[in-house]
């Protein structure tokens, strides 16, 4: 029987995903990736290339590289938690290589307008014509039983030059931050960042160490969280299931008091001039460790939003001015679009895209089109796009069907409804995922989501490691479709790579143990059982065929042995 052709459009971690989950589900990729190597987004180039993100040379991922990772290839122990964008290609390779999947890749391949179509019989055999164009110019067409879209959010770059009132007749240079690449050859100039994004303050700090003066330039402020967090691990490790659960029964306004509590002991950020008005949670939140340090040196001074330009003087909302200004940098973000889709198929107005899950055109005669890592996680990227590659192939061969195209349809209000009413008006506020609850979302689709409460019953070290420590992805290769026999283990030695690499000096000293998971064990293993019993409430007679039995597992581990 002929294997079904899939459509992989980019070769960067998304495609990557993609490529390795239709080789999984036996179903034929073929990607095609415009520029010449893969990577995408983290692949450094001097040059930028035309419609698409670009980088600049010092980026380090703001995730860490537990939860960053592929399901079931762990990144190498001695790679440090936070990756230059170096290191973040080489594992690329490295998992690229490890299942085969270059040879699936056609550089210098590139889709162009109006170019990925519905075959005439689509209602009925679900495929696309789609036809590719080679750095030569040359033109090919192909025929696919499915299509994936890899490219990303980070496309068009936003440079809403028309807010900025005399910026035509400004005598310095500007430019977006997708054109920034390092920060010498404005050594002793003065240099404004519009936005207060990751990249802008990034840059902002950056160009700060060399500048005359650097100004950082913001309408709303933002709360500003940094990479290390309590005892010096990543702050993202304590972002677990369990803290998941209770910030969703917890009201909202509690978690934010808390969570801005726990941020304004860093730093205050009304005497950095830094708070916003809406709470923590209302916006996609900023990492930046050095920010406050550069403000508390003066290297960086915040300022309001910039009402108007005059020559080489900026004038700010607030009748400050700054004069002799050599450089504007435009943090502004991002647009996304897809020309190669006709607007029947697909239409985006600022910013946004009706798709079923951020994944699926909800109103398809049939469903071999998807999305791919086209959301804004509070986590990393990465394990999204496995998990929804997952689910898509999935889908494609008939193992998973989609709902009806009404619930489809009411389920994509639902969530533009609660986007809107959680979050500040913003272009980048139309995707936005919390990384555990869609992560679960998503496996519940497969049938790949932990079972928590059965493991609480059977294996209860597992079990903890999984409620009360960092949600990494592995957790997804338990069980279910896909399930991968080192993820038991990988769970379980995730804290020695977390360790591994800032263990650089010998010392012969007992090194303290990096999460203190069994300190609390007996409150803790209480609560999870309280809260799994809560939240599968109506589940337990399936999970406890033999309650006697069940109980007797758990006090066997509990005990101590003689």
């Amino acid at each position: 029987m002929t294997r079904r052709r899939v459509a992989v459009v980019g070769g960067g971690s998304s495609g990557l995903a993609c490529i390795k989950s239709c080789l999984d589900e036996g179903l034929d990729p073929v990607c095609f990736e415009s520029s010449n190597d893969i990577g995408g987004l983290w692949r450094f180039k001097e040059n930028p290339e035309s419609d698409r993100a670009s980088i600049y040379h010092s980026v380090i991922i703001n995730t860490s590289k537990e939860v960053m990772c592929f399901s079931d290839f762990p990144i190498p122990a001695h790679f440090p938690n936070y990756m230059h964008n170096s290191l973040i290609m080489d594992y690329f390779r490295m998992y690229a290589d490890h299942f085969q999947l270059t040879k699936h890749v056609r550089l210098n391949v590139r889709t162009f307008s109006h170019s990925v179509k519905q075959r005439t019989d689509f209602s009925r055999s679900g495929q696309w014509d789609v036809e590719t164009e080679n750095k030569e110019g040359k033109r090919e067409k192909h025929i696919f039983d499915a299509v994936m879209i890899c490219i990303g959010h980070h496309c068009i770059p936003n440079l809403p030059l028309h807010d900025f009132p005399g910026i035509d007749a400004f005598t310095g240079k500007y430019f977006h931050s997708r054109d920034y690449k390092t920060p010498e050859e404005w050594r002793n100039k003065k240099v404004i960042v519009i936005g207060i994004g990751n990249s802008g303050g990034d840059i902002a700090v950056e160009l700060s160490r060399v500048t005359k003066q650097l100004y950082l330039s913001t309408r709303r402020g933002a709360w500003i969280l940094n990479r290390v967090g309590d005892n010096g691990l990543p702050l993202d490790l304590a972002f677990t299931r369990l803290a998941s659960y209770l910030q969703k029964i917890l009201p909202f306004s509690y978690t934010c008091s808390w969570f801005e509590g726990r941020l304004n002991k860093r730093f205050d950020h009304a005497l950095y001039n830094l708070k916003p008005k809406h709470r923590v949670f209302n916006q996609h939140p900023t990492l930046n460790d050095e920010l406050p340090n550069r403000i508390l040196s003066g290297t960086v001074q915040v300022k309001p939003n910039i009402r108007c330009f005059k020559g080489s003087t900026v004038e700010f909302d607030d009748g400050s001015v700054v004069k002799d200004v050599d450089l504007v940098v435009f943090a502004t973000g991002y647009r996304f679009s897809y020309p190669f889709l006709g607007s029947h198929v697909v239409s985006v107005s600022d910013n946004k895209a009706s798709l079923f899950k951020y994944m699926f055109p909800p109103e398809l005669d049939r469903p071999t089109l998807a999305f791919i890592g086209l959301v804004q996680p509070l986590g990393a990227i990465m394990p999204i796009s496995e998990l929804q590659s997952r689910w898509a192939t999935r889908v494609f061969k008939g193992c998973a069907k989609l709902p009806s195209t009404a619930a489809m349809l009411q389920d994509i209000q639902y969530k533009e409804k609660a986007m809107a009413q959680r979050y500040v008006t913003s272009s980048r506020h139309t995707i936005q995922v919390d990384f555990v609850p869609y992560m679960d979302e998503i496996a519940d689709m497969i049938g790949v989501r932990p079972k928590i409460l059965r493991m609480l019953l059977t294996e209860p070290r597992l079990a903890l490691h999984v409620l009360l420590g960092p949600c990494t992805p592995y957790q997804y290769r338990l069980n279910g479709p896909g399930k991968w026999a080192g993820a038991r283990q990988a769970i379980f030695t995730q804290w020695e790579r977390v360790t591994k690499p800032m263990q650089t000096r010998p010392d012969k000293q007992k090194q303290p143990e990096p999460m203190s998971l069994y300190r609390w064990f007996f409150l803790m293993s209480a609560a999870g059982v309280s809260l799994a019993v809560y939240f599968n409430k109506g589940k337990l007679a399936a999970v406890l065929p033999d309650p006697t039995a069940a109980l007797g597992n758990v006090k066997g581990y509990l005990m101590p042995q003689s």
